[in-house]
């Protein structure tokens, strides 16, 4: 977790009392038109992804597989979470900028491997 910047984002984020955690509040959050980006540990159950994918993807709201949810509950100043929203689209957006290069880089990396 050290120098992770998404990370870093989402503790500033959570400082500044724009995060809704929790499976509950994020729902919440997407249902109210609230969210602006939406991120599931990748440890997350199934079952919560596909709940959280179907609903993202109704309500327009970026959804990221990110993290596990002992990392993604810590940067949050909590025990373990397995969904964050974000709540302020400027802090989505620099979020997702640091999202999206790290998803490029995973792409990357896998077609060099095969």
């Amino acid at each position: 977790m050290p120098n992770d910047r998404i990370l870093s984002g989402l503790s500033l984020t959570q400082k500044a009392g724009q995060v809704a955690s929790g499976e509950f509040s994020a729902e919440k959050a997407v249902r109210e038109d609230r969210a602006f980006l939406v991120i599931v540990a990748g440890d997350a159950s199934d079952n919560t992804k596909k709940k959280m994918k179907n609903m993202t993807e109704y309500y327009g709201v970026p959804l990221y597989i990110y993290s596990k949810k002992e990392n993604l509950g810590r940067c949050i100043g909590k025990e373990y979470r397995a969904v964050a929203a974000v709540t302020h689209p400027g802090f989505a957006d620099s979020i997702e900028k640091q999202l999206k290069i790290v998803s490029q880089l995973n792409r990357e990396e896998q077609a060099w491997q095969k």
